[in-house]
């Protein structure tokens, strides 16, 4: 009887062993997931160590790694460990269907599916692929590309009354809109769309490679539209304000001087929109393609063969949660109504003083 006690505690200890054997035998390798998510109810994408208030994607993304056996426990707690790093951190409430993280990991069998498992069905490990044992997921990124989807009664003039489900948006204010959002194109100074940053900062400086409008179509009864913009980098709350301010001149609150002076050193108060329709589509790494993604050993980071299940996760996940929210909260209405509260015409008017003070002086 005593040996067969001991005899199980040699195979209990024995299957421990093996499974320790196998994970060092799986060697840890650089790579980057294609991750989608709707951020609905989540404080953003980057983790809060230490904060359990706020939950974040990444806590659940960290615990799913953990317990799909793709990292060790403590890396978990120390992300540097696995050598983490996502490429946007988006802001509270904000989706994706196409941002990328690149970390260390073990490269176990049905990586992608061990991962998933351990995931709510509305996070989404889409993709994976090896890349450079330098490479860093937010350093080597050249571009972003965000949506922004937003019911079109956004851009109904405020002296007309509109029923939100009837109001479709006609095309000459498509045009408008159209024509104020490629003012952005280019590099400007946005200090005034963000917070903590200064005119003089030299970070306050980013470069839009393009923003437009596209066609709006009905869902649910509602007419929506989405608006597309590719930068190099953005700042916290930038594409919000930056729409927010284009909403604020078609709507007639602003005029359309406001935005030159918004990228001068003056204060110009300019309104946030909401966070919900926010979607980061993609992210570009076209220097570090051309470098290494034909190279014979490494892949170049795009992403065809995985836009159906983007298109897919988009349509279940994304637009649903946008939709049922707007109707059911009324984010964009609500938002709508605090536009009054915002000084337009006291910024623009500063900035007139200012000018005449510095030509007279």
């Amino acid at each position: 009887e005593e040996n067969g006690h001991q005899n199980k505690r040699l195979k209990s200890g024995a299957d421990e062993e093996d499974a320790e054997n196998q994970n060092k035998k799986s060697p840890k390798r650089k790579i980057v997931l294609l991750m989608a998510y709707s951020g609905k109810g989540y404080h953003g994408m980057q983790r809060n160590v230490g904060s359990s208030q706020f939950k974040t994607i990444e806590d659940d993304l960290v615990s799913a790694l953990v317990q799909s056996g793709c990292i060790p426990e403590n890396h978990g707690e120390d992300m540097k460990k696995m050598s983490f790093q996502r490429c946007a951190r988006t802001d509270k409430g904000v989706s994706a269907a196409g941002q990328i993280v690149s970390l260390k990991v073990r490269l176990i069998d049905d990586i992608l599916e061990k991962i998933n498992n351990h995931l709510p069905s509305h996070i989404r490990i889409l993709g994976l692929k090896r890349v450079t044992g330098g490479f860093n997921s937010k350093n080597k990124c050249d571009a972003r590309t965000y949506s922004y989807m937003l019911p079109t009664f956004a851009f109904a003039h405020k002296d007309h009354a509109v029923q939100e489900e009837l109001y479709r948006l006609d095309r000459e204010t498509l045009e408008r809109v159209n024509k104020l959002l490629a003012c952005y194109k280019g590099t400007h100074n946005f200090h005034n769309f963000t917070s903590q940053k200064g005119p003089r900062d030299p970070s306050a400086k980013r470069y839009i490679m393009e923003m437009y409008c596209g066609e709006p179509f009905v869902r649910e009864n509602m007419e929506f539209a989405v608006i597309k913009v590719k930068g190099q980098s953005f700042m916290m709350h930038q594409i919000r304000k930056m729409i927010g301010l284009v909403i604020a001149i078609v709507k007639g609150y602003a005029a359309e001087s406001i935005m030159e002076c918004s990228w001068g050193e003056e204060k110009v108060d300019v309104p946030k929109a909401p966070g919900l329709g926010l979607v980061l589509e993609k992210v570009h790494f076209e220097k570090y393609n051309r470098r290494f993604g034909n190279d014979g050993l490494h892949e170049p980071l795009e992403w065809t063969e995985e836009e159906e299940k983007i298109a897919v996760f988009k349509e279940q996940y994304i637009y649903p949660t946008i939709i049922n929210t707007e109707k059911e909260e009324k984010s964009m209405a609500n938002w709508l109504n605090t536009l009054p509260i915002h000084d337009f015409n006291l910024s623009a008017a500063e900035m007139q003083t200012n000018n005449k003070n510095s030509k007279v002086s």
